[in-house]
């Protein structure tokens, strides 16, 4: 196997919400009252709902563009790719890259849709649901099997979210976007019975509960002065955490078939993760009463987890302590972690470098992402189509060139402040 013949399925990219998100899902008497993209005096795309303005509508979304002007920008649809908001550009983004599908997390609501909490609760389950309708049937539905349909929970409501989780698996969708830490959110924690409504219907309906780094709005910063390097470099923190929380609760007692998807988390740090589970229950059993039914901590973990890397030469020589099985592939495009558009060569240097063999070549790459997410390409997308040479030559002559974008220079002070604004804006909304 060398490059071309890879069959690449991301389960973790963004989306950049286009202006139109709502024209076509939302009722007529809400029109007025969503959530609208204007530009500010300073040229910014902002999401305006109400009183609150969102500075997120094009946050890192810097596919395509130098480094040097990587940051928490862009902050207008004319500084990105179109890739980013329109989905036939996007396919041709996928294409060029080798990417065949993408599972697309939301950007401006927040991976939990928090944004659209209001006084009016009718309102705000009206956009949960017009939100779900556009990416499911507008985004999704353009090109049928490039995507892997996502919902976003109305997370003020666990009955609520459960209805829409069987709604949108009607529809094909089996896969919910969820916070690493409700309790940050100022929710009931995993260990609370509240969300026993979502875990039961994610149970029925064969959904997975993905959970996104950064999804609880806590970021690891030891203090308000750390540089951001110290942010980037903790991200996987919280989602180490959340593993932890989950694993030890009662929820996978309660429902032993829930799945959980830990995205943009990698997958390095697991095998010392399982050591240390198994360790902690050996000695400490006794007196904390935890009880998996004669079972390691590690093999549940390895029953209910999937792990989600972009770039983890340390995971993927480690694959077979975490569990090949457990184990998927991520683009994160278009974020400033994203290998695009060379991911596939990437991909296969760690691959040749840690002599992987085919068998878990396939798995990684596209093969457990289809069985976790129930989701056949192939059904659409005939497999000798599907791989990374039959794509690329598809998209022969899309450009992909490394081109500034950036309208407005910014020096590094100026990033740095912007960083820290928007962090903190963040924080606030629980992105």
């Amino acid at each position: 196997m060398d490059a071309d013949d890879l069959v690449l399925i991301s389960v973790d990219d963004h989306l950049i919400e286009p202006p139109d998100l709502f024209v076509n899902h939302l009722s007529a008497r809400y029109l007025d009252q969503a959530p609208k993209l204007v530009r500010n005096a300073e040229g910014n795309d902002v999401w305006t709902f109400g009183s609150v303005v969102m500075e997120t509508a094009a946050l890192n979304a810097v596919a395509g563009r130098p480094k040097e002007e990587y940051g928490l920008e862009p902050q207008s649809l004319d500084e990105v790719r179109p890739g980013c908001y329109d989905v036939d550009e996007r396919v041709k983004d996928m294409d060029a890259g080798g990417v065949l599908a993408s599972m697309n997390f939301p950007s401006f609501p927040t991976f939990t849709a928090r944004v659209f909490l209001s006084d009016d609760l009718d309102l705000s389950l009206a956009l949960v649901r017009a939100y779900n309708d556009f990416h499911i049937d507008e985004w999704c539905g353009a090109h049928p099997g490039r995507f892997i349909p996502m919902a976003v929970p109305a997370i003020w409501d666990p009955e609520l979210t459960a209805a829409e989780v069987r709604r949108c698996a009607e529809k094909g969708c089996h896969s919910l976007s969820f916070t690493e830490n409700p309790a940050a959110l100022g929710y009931p924690s995993f260990h609370d019975e509240h969300w026993d409504p979502v875990w039961r219907a994610c149970v029925d309906t064969g959904t997975v509960l993905s959970i996104h780094l950064g999804s609880s709005g806590r970021l690891s910063v030891p203090a308000v002065d750390s540089p951001p390097d110290v942010m980037i470099t903790l991200q996987p923190m919280n989602i180490q955490s959340a593993a932890a929380d989950l694993l030890w609760s009662r929820v996978l007692k309660s429902y032993p078939e829930l799945r959980v998807a830990l995205s943009e988390g990698g997958t390095g740090w697991i095998p010392y993760f399982l050591d240390r589970v198994d360790r902690t229950f050996e000695m400490h059993r006794a007196w904390t009463l935890q009880d998996f039914g004669g079972r390691l901590p590690s093999e549940v973990f390895r029953e209910h987890f999937l792990t989600c890397f972009i770039s983890d030469p340390v995971g993927i020589e480690l694959r077979e302590k975490i569990g090949v099985d457990n184990i998927a592939w991520e683009a994160d495009y278009p974020h400033s972690d994203s290998m695009w558009p060379t991911a596939p060569e990437e991909l296969m240097a760690v691959f040749e470098a840690n002599a992987v063999p085919d068998d878990h070549i396939r798995r990684i790459t596209h093969e457990n992402a289809m069985r976790w997410y129930s989701f056949d390409p192939f059904a659409h997308v005939p497999k000798e189509q599907a791989t990374v040479g039959a794509l690329r030559r598809r998209a022969a002559g899309h450009d992909v060139s490394i081109t500034p974008l950036s309208t407005r220079v910014r020096t590094p002070d100026e990033k740095l402040e912007g960083f820290r604004r928007r962090a903190e804006a963040a924080v606030a909304a629980g992105r």
